[in-house]
């Protein structure tokens, strides 16, 4: 075992020592030692539940013959840290969680590992760190959050926060609603309840093969999720015994299914960020290109909010992922998953419960998946949008630019009632290197949404936006501003046209007049110079790659 490394053999005799102290006994000195990576925190709602599920992961490791150890990640709340400077830190936090992971077990040389997580950016960083070591290892995603109630209606955290924040500044909510509002859209544990970034990174981690069976929907406050965690324990100790790796279970076909049922599910825009990551730490070389090749080929089968009416709940209920995989069987590669079952054998074994959620071929919501690439003049390196959440009216769009430096100036005119319909708004130098950490644009893309605009006005950035964002929104254009790209260079009034059948995003300027305002073109200072975002801002490369860093 790996662990002998620290437990076996007289030059070891202080090893034991310490590991005596932590309350060992000697027989434990002959099992595999298993880390449980836990993000539980206080601060985030997904991640409030975990210390429930870390007793539950170690009784399963303990019923399979293993030692669990216990090791704290750290985690940010992408809602708290939404709409000011603390949206600078959950993609650059990203890859402080993979590096975490390395180091924890790679200096204690554990045997395997366990990971517990659940929103965003830290799911995905959990995925990077385990491939990068390639030791046995398995994830549990925490759960989905109930939906809220008031008055009888289903709430959601985007919809009935963020968007009612602009309606109640047109007065069409009285005060006494939004305060109910804001106590009931959240009703405890679990990632909030529509197939934003949190939830649609843990359906891919199911379809991947990296978590159990029925673990990416199984509800946070459910005794599903209970089981799931002590089978996930007892699950490592095996994969332990046999030397099942992260690398034999992601390829390149076992990516491909995880796009395949992003682009059914019609998921976040952050998952072409994720993917390329886990790629690049897998020595996979993930086209951007390759996300728009198969959403072309593949239907969009589920209306989640914020896309649509249905919640994660309703997903859970109606078969989850397997059930989304008995319906794109055909479109899948019959990879083998850490459960000890292959993709095949889980669709065949499972029920689909209801026919609206889970729409069949022939009554499909769209007949391509939920997200498209662009590129073109203004995104020479390609961008991104949530297609199937935008209205058939604007797939198709010519307006006006109006270019704003940052989100807070953008807000502050969005607010204030300064934007006009066939408004094409352009929010730059929110990059990857930029912003720096390419912040989530989630506020100004629900204020245009509360406000009513959201058939009339276009919103482009090289930031990135939450997979709360609903509208023709396109993000991640590259290169980035900071960089020179030509998003640099956009001035108030340039006609911008988006094509979303076509994949077109373009700046109506001749290859002349863009070359000359390029040359003229000088770059903004740092916005941050000290502390871990500066060396994040130096070291990080453009969204087209993933935002990794070099």
């Amino acid at each position: 075992m790996r662990s002998d490394k620290i437990k076996k053999g007289l030059k070891r005799l202080p090893h034991r020592a310490l590991l005596y102290a932590t309350g060992l006994s000697r027989k434990d000195f002959d099992k595999p030692f298993i880390g449980i990576a836990t993000s539980f925190t206080d601060l985030i709602p997904g991640h409030i539940g975990m210390r429930d599920l870390e007793r539950f992961i170690e009784r399963g490791i303990c019923s399979g013959g293993g030692v669990p150890f216990l090791f704290g990640i750290p985690g940010i709340c992408d809602g708290l840290a939404m709409g000011h400077l603390g949206m600078c830190y959950p993609l650059a936090l990203r890859e402080l969680v993979a590096d975490a992971i390395e180091a924890v077990v790679c200096a204690h040389q554990l045997d395997g590992i366990v990971c517990l997580t659940n929103c965003d950016k830290i799911t995905p960083g959990m995925l990077m760190g385990i491939v990068r070591l390639n030791i046995p290892a398995i994830v549990v995603t925490a759960g989905p959050m109930l939906s809220g109630r008031y008055k009888m209606r289903k709430l959601a955290f985007v919809h009935d926060t963020f968007e009612a924040l602009a309606r109640a500044k047109k007065g069409e909510i009285s005060k006494e609603d939004l305060s109910c509002l804001e106590e009931e859209a959240c009703p405890g544990a679990g990632s909030c309840q529509g197939l934003y970034t949190a939830n649609t990174m843990a359906c891919l981690t199911e379809a991947m093969g990296l978590s159990l069976v029925g673990c990416a929907t199984a509800l946070a406050i459910s005794a599903k999720k209970r089981r799931i965690a002590q089978a996930s324990g007892e699950r490592i100790v095996e994969l332990v015994r046999r030397n099942i790796k992260p690398l034999d279970i992601i390829n390149e076909k076992s990516l491909e299914n995880a796009i395949v049922i992003d682009m059914a599910l019609g998921g976040s825009t952050n998952t072409v960020l994720h993917l390329m990551a886990i790629a690049n730490e897998a020595k996979i070389d993930l086209k951007l290109k390759t996300f728009d090749k198969i959403s072309r080929n593949t239907p969009h089968i589920t209306n989640l909010e914020p896309a649509g009416p249905y919640f994660m709940e309703d997903l859970e209920y109606a078969g989850g992922i397997p059930a989304i995989m008995k319906r794109l069987k055909d479109k899948l590669h019959n990879c083998f998953t850490l459960s000890g079952k292959r993709i095949y054998d889980i669709a065949d074994s499972a029920e689909i419960f209801d026919e609206e959620v889970i729409r069949p071929l022939n009554k499909v919501y769209h007949k391509e998946g939920g997200i498209a690439v662009l590129f073109g003049n203004l995104a020479p390196d390609g961008c991104v949008v949530k297609q199937t959440a935008v209205s058939q009216k604007m797939l198709k769009f010519i307006g006006k630019a109006h270019v704003f430096n940052s989100e807070e100036e953008a807000m502050k005119a969005i607010l204030g009632n300064r934007i006009n319909k066939g408004t094409c708004i352009v929010i730059r130098y929110e990059g990857p290197s930029g912003g720096p950490g390419m912040r989530e644009m989630l506020a100004p893309t629900s204020a245009i949404v509360g406000l009513g605009l959201a058939e009339d006005v276009a919103l482009i950035t090289d930031g990135r936006f939450s997979g709360g964002t609903k509208g023709p929104c396109i993000g991640h254009v590259s290169p980035e501003a900071s960089k020179g790209g030509p998003i640099a260079i956009l001035k108030d009034g340039d006609i911008i046209e988006i094509n979303i059948p076509k994949r077109k995003l373009e700046v109506k300027l001749s290859k002349e007049e863009i070359q000359k305002r390029l040359k003229n073109w000088k770059p903004f200072p740092p916005k941050v110079k000290t502390g871990y975002l500066a060396r994040y801002s130096k070291l990080v490369s453009s969204a087209d790659k993933g935002a990794i860093l070099l």
